[in-house]
């Protein structure tokens, strides 16, 4: 599959919403995950990520300005022994308890269906990364509505064994900017992984676009002995 170019892909869509991407350091030494969130209401961009234990939770800049917390106050990130769970919404917490009772990710999402936003019916789209004796994976998962109708959960997971240094791959709400907003079609978008973190969170701010953008949480995970280094940025400071 053709490595897409992360830049590209983020500068010409104006919204794709909440985005995971997850992959190998082209040194092969290194796990990466990266999430970010985008709003186009006042109560969507009225948000910042902190730190949160191992993971991070999403929090209102403004207290006095939040309004319906229900889809937008989540725990993004967690971290469940070897794993990290990386998600757009409250099936954090669902994927955490499911495998904590030695459930599949596949499995722990069944219970779990597209958001009930009307009428965008925004997907939930998932990842996990297990690291464990020196051997990496991971896994994407989208569940989203079968072209907007309600009464349909099409359901997709995609795993990805011994990934290949140097890539990852991406997935994320919405395809563009919309009304109502059309769904991510397709197989996560494979794309490439840099070594420095740094460089890598810079470039994916400076082209998600600047009027919607929120909040931007990278993550890296030393294979060998789990360490990590972490780095958030929001648009709110």
């Amino acid at each position: 599959m053709t490595l897409l170019s992360l830049e590209q892909e983020l500068r010409s869509n104006s919204y794709p919403g909440r985005g995971i991407i997850i992959g190998r350091t082209p040194d092969g030494t290194r796990a990466v995950t990266a999430y970010f969130i985008m709003g186009r209401s006042s109560n969507s961009r009225n948000r910042i990520f902190v730190e949160d234990g191992d993971g991070i939770r999403t929090q209102a800049y403004d207290p006095s300005r939040l309004e319906d917390p229900s889809l937008i106050i989540y725990a993004p990130v967690r971290v469940l022994g070897n794993k990290t769970i990386v998600t757009n919404g409250d099936q954090t917490d669902t994927i955490y308890e499911g495998m904590d009772h030695q459930m599949t990710f596949e499995q722990s999402l069944r219970t779990r269906e597209f958001e009930p936003d009307a009428p965008n019916y925004t997907p939930r789209i998932s990842g996990i990364l297990h690291i464990e004796a020196g051997n990496y994976n991971y896994a994407m998962s989208i569940l989203k509505s079968d072209q907007g109708d309600p009464s349909s959960c099409l359901r997709y997971t995609f795993a990805f064994e011994n990934p290949q240094a140097g890539r990852g791959h991406f997935i994320h709400t919405y395809m563009q900017d919309g009304d109502p907003l059309p769904s991510f079609e397709g197989e996560p978008k494979s794309v490439a992984i840099p070594n420095d973190m740094d460089a890598f969170a810079d470039l994916l701010w400076k082209n998600l676009n600047a009027d919607n953008k929120v909040s931007l949480f990278v993550r890296s995970i030393n294979i060998a002995d789990g360490t990590t280094e972490t780095k958030i940025i929001n648009k709110n400071q």
